[in-house]
């Protein structure tokens, strides 16, 4: 690499105008042609197949709209619609995978003249310099571009093969955890009490209140999307607020010290029925799509145990399916749970803090070296696309 970067840094350059190396072009619609096998690429990514292309030969796809980081390099014919650009590029001038590499580098984000959402234009990309080494030797030119295409190449594979590596060693972990988590509450070989959980606690639905009427603080509250993105198995303090007059007139409801959330509805079933124990000492305002169980159960055993298989195998059947999932009391009722003494919920809900602490801390640890590899690719990349200004 650094042999490479030293014989970089002697090569002339002439910086050129994007629009002088290649021709940016609009996509547009595909609906009228038939399905086929020639991928059709919006702002992001292959969007459908059709029987046509727009191009065939090595292209750059910069999306005009919405991720401008999302640059795609097509070798195949393809199609573009008017979501993202494709382009012409000179061949006698640049090699395509070089122009990929390079505009990788350069925050295209920060190019947006139109405010709002974010947006590219032609005449602002014709415009971005590019650079060409050895401007006078076209043939040593694309040697040049080629070495740091092979280089680069070579760089992303290692760094592709290694966040794969890593990514597939956090799923080990969770579902490792999990396996631990569904065998703690199966209970095998041991005798346990198995009840209802409407004959040993009881339900409240929240009322509605919308997202509008959250604010920055106030009286605790917990909107029913917060369960996917925020909560985990127990919580002591809110994330969100609302007003102690909205409170009074809509008479809304709270959740007590050792009650269970129960998040009621969403987009997606499996996450239905997840439970959260509120720990705060002071009641918190529940939405009108998750409920509160009131039960002698240790309620962080009870929360981890909305978070099993065998729970949600349970309320699968009770659950209506439609643009939003959801369920009511009645689906919650029946479900079985193990009900063993109250020591052994203690025991049960220990090993599972300490196994849930270790497996995040390891997964915390396995992000941490993915983002480091990242940086480090793209440290290597922008030091070897990086020319001297003339």
């Amino acid at each position: 690499m650094s042999t490479l970067k030293e014989l970089l840094q002697d090569v002339p350059v002439e910086w050129k105008a994007l629009g002088d190396v290649l021709k940016i072009k609009n996509g547009k619609d595909y609906k009228e042609f038939k399905t086929g096998k020639i991928p059709v690429y919006g702002s992001g990514g292959i969007m459908n197949y059709i029987d046509t292309y727009v191009f065939n030969q090595p292209s750059v796809l910069i999306p005009r709209k919405g991720s401008l980081k999302n640059l795609f390099y097509v070798n195949e014919p393809f199609w573009t619609v008017d979501t993202i650009f494709w382009t012409d590029i000179n061949l006698d001038i640049v090699n395509p995978k070089f122009v990929y590499y390079y505009l990788k580098t350069q925050k295209l984000e920060e190019l947006n003249m139109a405010g709002g959402v974010p947006s590219l234009t032609q005449t602002v990309l014709n415009k971005l310099p590019f650079p060409i080494p050895y401007p006078n030797d076209p043939e040593k030119s694309l040697a040049i571009q080629q070495e740091i295409v092979r280089v680069l190449d070579g760089l992303s594979e290692k760094n592709k093969a290694l966040t794969a590596a890593l990514a597939k060693e956090i799923e080990n972990r969770k579902k490792q955890y999990e396996h631990y988590r569904e065998k703690l509450f199966r209970f095998e070989g041991k005798e346990v009490e198995w009840r209802k959980i409407s004959e040993i606690g009881t339900f409240q639905r929240g009322k509605r209140f919308i997202r509008t009427d959250m604010i920055s603080e106030g009286v605790p509250c917990i909107h029913y999307g917060e369960m996917y993105t925020h909560y985990g198995t127990w919580a002591k303090q809110a994330k969100s607020f609302l007003s102690e007059e909205l409170v009074t007139a809509k008479k809304l409801r709270a959740a007590d010290k050792g009650d269970v959330v129960l998040v009621a509805a969403g987009e997606t079933i499996e996450d239905i029925g997840k439970g959260t124990a509120w720990l705060g000492d002071e009641g918190v305002i529940l939405h009108d799509a998750c409920f509160t169980y009131k039960s002698s159960l240790n309620p962080i055993y009870f929360a981890y145990f909305t978070r099993t298989v065998l729970f949600h195998d349970q309320i699968r059947k009770n659950i209506s399916s439609g643009k939003i999932s959801a369920i009511n009391e009645k689906g919650f009722s029946n479900v079985i749970i193990p009900a063993p003494q109250g020591d052994e919920q203690e025991r049960i809900v220990r090993l599972l803090n300490q196994f849930d602490e270790a497996t995040k801390k390891i997964i915390t640890e396995l992000h941490r070296e993915i983002e480091l590899r990242r940086k480090q690719y793209e440290y290597y990349r922008n030091l070897l696309l990086s020319f001297p200004e003339g």
